[in-house]
């Protein structure tokens, strides 16, 4: 892994392909450990979330359903302060036991949004399934029941983070330089 650049800025590798697909085992792991005998419905958030939500859920060897909402807050490298439903649930979330998935929870503000409105409909229960955690930018805190990475407070690219659009496709993770 080396340097590169996306746009116009310079990011440097973080996380290997390898350590990524490590915990990804290992976080699917906990929950087939977890939901055994159960048949938990999984909430993606994309787009961030596809590539962790895919291989997570090709790693979950219980039985499971998965669906997909679209929530966004970014613009660029800041939040923007907004959560922007695109998307919205098709399925029935009374009584189900529900796993959220995430790529990233740094601000907790996305989550904090999108979180009340899956209480509203009665879930038997609802886990946060995240590949990555920002402690240090953590302004509305979440509690993330299946975590892969507690990282530091800087700007990341790949594995389906991405950059104005860009750099989702890269399987490894890097870090602004």
């Amino acid at each position: 892994m080396e340097l590169i650049k996306v746009h116009d800025k310079q990011f440097k590798p973080y996380i290997s392909a390898d350590k990524i697909s490590e915990e990804v085992k290992r976080v699917a792991s906990e929950i087939n450990k977890d939901y055994a005998g159960r048949k938990p419905l999984f909430i993606a958030i994309l787009n961030g979330s596809f590539m962790f939500a895919a291989d997570l859920f090709k790693e979950i060897n219980i039985d499971a359903e998965i669906c997909f909402i679209k929530l966004a807050s970014y613009k660029g490298t800041k939040s923007s302060g907004q959560v922007i439903t695109a998307i919205g649930l098709d399925v029935d979330l009374v009584g189900r036991e529900i796993i959220v998935i995430e790529d990233i929870v740094d601000t907790g503000k996305t989550l904090s949004n999108f979180l009340p409105q899956i209480h509203h409909h009665h879930p038997a229960s609802l886990k946060i399934a995240a590949l990555l955690h920002k402690p240090d930018a953590m302004i509305h805190p979440i509690k993330i029941d299946y975590l892969g990475f507690s990282v530091p407070n800087k700007f990341l690219l790949g594995y389906g983070l991405d950059y104005d659009g860009l750099g989702r496709n890269i399987k490894e993770i890097y870090q602004l330089v």
